[in-house]
């Protein structure tokens, strides 16, 4: 099985995207809806990173990691949302070996990078960030990233080009090998023990030290103070794990629903994230209210 159509592997030098199957004439709704929501991701996570990097007040590590989550976000929807937009509008619907393999590993890199800074914003939030820590949580991450690209483009593709998704997903890409993707799943469930789940317990026990330390205050404004400073860091975190639950737990017999789950992820949570930090944080609402009250002494 593992060698079945391996002198076909060479031969693949493109790949067809699908995309998400709407009637001809949505087309072109469809491409609105994309470069709409892309450009409020453009615009909020670059007036985010803007804003923090400008204002003195927020040279903090809380606003540290902030302004690299608007980083991330920005950086994997832009690895997959541009591509989308021309396949869209596209009758050749194609993208090249080496820009899936591209796509496939900046989107892994990104995704699990973004992990890991919620779980350091996690420990800002109980003030626990050490440096040893963060040094073997870069070490892991690529190594892992390595592992994903490596061992996922090491497969035949000998059944067919077409991939059944609007980018370069490594499930849809499994679909399509005829290789033995046992050690592709063995890879997948590896690096979910040992990125998602730990990051989701320092996540879940850092959260338990705070309500702990937050219930010891004894006045309720006290309490409301303190919980108001992890709201929103709790929004991000229950939208992102919310939709990659989405995505991954959706049945492989509903491809169209599992697209419409990554539409959420690639996009929405782009979009929605700086919004959560900036309706929710004096400190950023007055950085921004700050550069606007400039730029009009300006105009």
């Amino acid at each position: 099985m593992g060698d079945k159509g391996g002198d076909n592997h060479s031969e693949v030098t493109d790949f067809i995207l699908v995309g998400i199957r709407v009637r001809p004439e949505l087309h072109s709704l469809l491409f609105l809806l994309f470069l709409v929501v892309y450009g409020m991701v453009l615009l909020g996570n670059l007036s985010m990173i803007g804003i923090i990097v400008t204002d003195p007040r927020l040279n903090t590590p809380m606003y540290f990691f902030l302004g690299n989550l608007s980083i991330i976000d920005l950086s994997y929807s832009t690895v997959i949302v541009p591509k989308a937009m021309v396949n869209i509008l596209s009758q050749k619907k194609t993208i090249s070996f080496a820009g899936c393999v591209t796509q496939l590993f900046l989107y892994a890199l990104f995704m699990v990078t973004e992990a890991f800074v919620l779980a350091a914003m996690a420990y800002d939030r109980f003030i626990a960030i050490c440096n040893p820590l963060l040094y073997t949580v870069r070490m892991s991450r690529s190594l892992c990233i390595q592992l994903v690209a490596g061992v996922t483009f090491s497969m035949s593709f000998c059944a067919s080009r077409v991939i059944d998704h609007f980018y370069c997903d490594s499930n849809p890409i499994e679909k399509i090998s005829c290789s033995n993707i046992f050690m592709n799943k063995m890879v997948s469930f590896s690096l979910a023990v040992l990125i998602i789940l730990p990051t989701i317990v320092v996540i879940v026990v850092s959260y338990m030290y705070i309500v702990s330390a937050v219930l010891k205050i004894r006045s309720s404004e006290g309490r409301k103070k303190a919980f108001s400073t992890c709201s929103s860091h709790l929004g991000v975190v229950s939208l992102l794990y919310g939709t990659v639950s989405f995505v991954y737990l959706t049945p492989p017999n509903n491809p169209e629903l599992r697209k419409v789950a990554s539409v959420c992820y690639i996009l929405f949570t782009p979009m929605l994230n700086p919004l959560i930090y900036s309706l929710r944080n004096k400190d950023v609402k007055d950085a921004m209210k700050k550069v606007i009250w400039k730029q009009k002494v300006l105009l």
